[in-house]
């Protein structure tokens, strides 16, 4: 099968075998082996229930990790240029999947939301895809507009007139959350870009006015915000899955209650799998257990910022954006999900990176680690350019892995 794709070079074939950034794949590697863990302990007493077999969502899950590493191995072969010259058709695609998903017949509707694409046996989640679709066109933008974007308020606003009606669309669904984790990693790359700090600062201005615009409009969004400031108040409404969140962290104290002996997993936490799997976390792993996970994270993320950095470097400046448009998603979705699990942040509906359950979002993230072990192994090798011609001497005279 490897002969078939050795044309095309990559990380899994190279002059040295296997030629990946070990650190960020061992940190992505331990963060899905504790999610599918976690997502076994947390989601076996509502699986027992709904369908018998306390397990079902491990095994799902464990599919999803699958399919996963498979979208992790497929975007590593596939060299960053040729991301490069398909941004455009991707966003065209992003557009596409979020007029979609928004179709009567086709959108499938969860809890109020228009959020998922079903099939017959798996849904897809197209503000996932739409994110890193985003992010890669960005990219592309930067590269190509570069001085305009560093010296003209035009080239500052022609990004917002894609970026405003993808946030529209997934307004309408409604997505509050992947809005302010798109827009926010958009943002992270204009000021990465060269935006002057004037004009970033205006737009700071314009998006703090805008969220709030956006709460005021939707009654159940001000009610989300009154209630995670004193969720007591209504503990048994709209304060309910906070406050039995904020129950899980305590029981947890310092060193937890053990794995797999959670309360609060026992119908008493609304999406304990999901969207809340971190507070099961706390609560059966402790304080100690929590602080490892978020250490594990912030190792993730920073060493995608620096993979970033080693491409700027290489003055791969497409690969580099790249780099920090997926890291910024990843840290606004572990911000904002942790901030939500804590009681600093209202309820958004957004997923753990790698941890919580949810098939879009981890063959996602998965296929994410891909394009971050393909950048750092084409800035480290500079074998990324598109008019590098490959041949095998390059590849015995692959200098060592000095990161």
């Amino acid at each position: 099968m490897f002969g078939i794709l050795k044309p095309y070079p990559s990380p899994l074939i190279s002059g040295r075998g296997i030629d990946l950034d070990f650190p960020l794949l061992a940190g992505c590697l331990a963060l899905l082996g504790l999610g599918l863990v976690m997502i076994t302990s947390a989601s076996s007493e509502v699986a027992a229930v709904q369908s018998g077999n306390p397990l079902y969502h491990m095994f799902r899950h464990l599919v999803y990790v699958v399919l996963g590493l498979v979208a992790c191995g497929a975007t590593m072969m596939v060299p960053i240029a040729t991301w490069q010259r398909m941004g455009f058709m991707m966003l065209l695609g992003a557009f596409g999947l979020l007029v979609l998903v928004l179709v009567p017949g086709i959108g499938r509707e969860v809890n109020g939301s228009m959020r998922w694409i079903g099939f017959s046996f798996f849904n897809v989640q197209p503000s996932e895809i739409a994110k890193v679709f985003v992010v890669i066109y960005l990219a592309g933008y930067l590269v190509r507009r570069q001085t305009e974007v560093r010296e003209t308020w035009m080239g500052f606003f022609k990004p917002f007139i894609v970026l405003l009606p993808m946030a529209a669309l997934l307004l309408m669904e409604p997505d509050f959350g992947a809005t302010v984790v798109m827009m926010g990693a958009a943002a992270a790359m204009l000021f990465l870009g060269g935006v002057g700090l004037f004009r970033f600062s205006l737009m700071v201005v314009l998006a703090v006015v805008a969220v709030f615009v956006l709460v005021q409009a939707q009654p159940y969004r001000m009610a989300r915000l009154i209630t995670f400031t004193d969720p007591w108040s209504d503990q048994f409404g709209s304060g309910y899955q906070l406050t039995q969140a904020l129950i899980a962290f305590g029981r947890g104290e310092w060193l937890g209650v053990g794995l797999g002996n959670s309360v609060q997993k026992q119908f008493y936490l609304p999406e304990a799998h999901t969207d809340f799997v971190f507070s099961v976390l706390a609560e059966e792993l402790g304080v100690v257990g929590s602080l490892a996970t978020i250490a594990l994270f912030v190792f993730v993320t920073v060493r995608a910022l620096y993979i970033g950095l080693w491409a700027e470097k290489a003055k791969q400046f497409f690969a580099a954006y790249m780099a920090f448009g997926l890291a910024f998603l990843w840290i606004g979705q572990f911000l904002i999900n942790i901030g939500v699990n804590v009681g600093l942040l209202p309820t958004k509906g957004l997923t753990l990176p790698f941890l919580s359950y949810g098939g879009s979002s981890l063959v996602i993230c998965c296929a994410c680690v891909g394009l971050l072990l393909r950048i750092e192994w084409e800035s480290r090798t500079h074998l990324g350019s598109e008019e590098h011609e490959f041949k095998e001497s390059d590849f015995a005279e692959e200098t060592s892995h000095g990161r």
